[in-house]
């Protein structure tokens, strides 16, 4: 799609969860490493978790406080604290926000972006708001409580997803497995750990292509909308 179409199109409009015990704030920092050209192209909303950090948070002395939490967990990952919370507060923002085209996460905020669209299309999360359309996640894994995973990925889901893993990162072999997940993810590999990365050449096409998706098809859709609201009602 060439840049003329791009001044007049509505952006793509994205919620943005921030990490383990960051915030909107730092995230906001984070998303900025990515070039002027990105960023210009996409409406994005930050949002803060709706726990205080209830621990240390790993990026103190590198960020300011405060920092946040989307919900708890045990040791093994595997039971979680404020779930349904959690959701009913993403619900709650994204009703007043809103609407919304997709999530953007990384590392918690990511692990929950990548688990919404399969809970939505369940019936089990987000039931007010539109359908999420997009996803980007940087750093995500899949949920592992064993019945959250089993209504969030129990079927191929077919929201477009643009997935970052990280050669050195933990989560990557869990990073992996989400995206089996999705039945047409694009994938940019870098090469730093968990963090949001920076983009190279190579990793800005993709990104630069997935945007030029996303710009197409919101475009129809408003498109579609339009038409069906002008036709006169029998």
């Amino acid at each position: 799609m060439g840049s003329e179409g791009r001044s007049t199109a509505r952006k793509p409009r994205f919620l943005c969860l921030h990490g383990f015990r960051t915030s909107g704030e730092i995230m906001k920092i984070q998303l900025h490493k990515w070039p002027k050209s990105v960023i210009d192209r996409l409406d994005l909303v930050f949002l803060d978790a709706p726990f205080p950090c209830q621990g240390k948070s790993d990026v103190e002395g590198i960020f300011d406080p405060p920092y946040y939490e989307w919900f708890q967990f045990n040791k093994e990952f595997t039971e979680y604290t404020n779930f349904e919370k959690c959701l009913e507060y993403l619900e709650d923002r994204m009703i007043k926000l809103g609407p919304f085209d997709g999530l953007i996460g990384f590392s918690q905020g990511a692990i929950l972006s990548g688990g919404l669209p399969g809970l939505q299309a369940k019936g089990i999360a987000l039931q007010k708001v539109p359908k999420i359309k997009f996803v980007i996640i940087i750093g995500g894994a899949k949920l592992k409580s064993a019945k959250l995973a089993e209504n969030a990925y129990s079927s191929s889901l077919e929201t477009l997803s643009l997935h970052f893993l990280g050669e050195t990162d933990f989560l990557k072999p869990y990073g992996t497995q989400l995206i089996e997940s999705y039945k047409n993810p694009v994938v940019v590999h870098h090469p730093k750990g968990h963090t949001v990365p920076r983009l190279d050449e190579k990793s800005l096409e993709k990104v630069t292509a997935f945007i030029d998706t996303l710009e197409h098809l919101v475009m129809e859709e408003d498109k579609n909308g339009e038409e069906n609201t002008s036709k006169p009602t029998k």
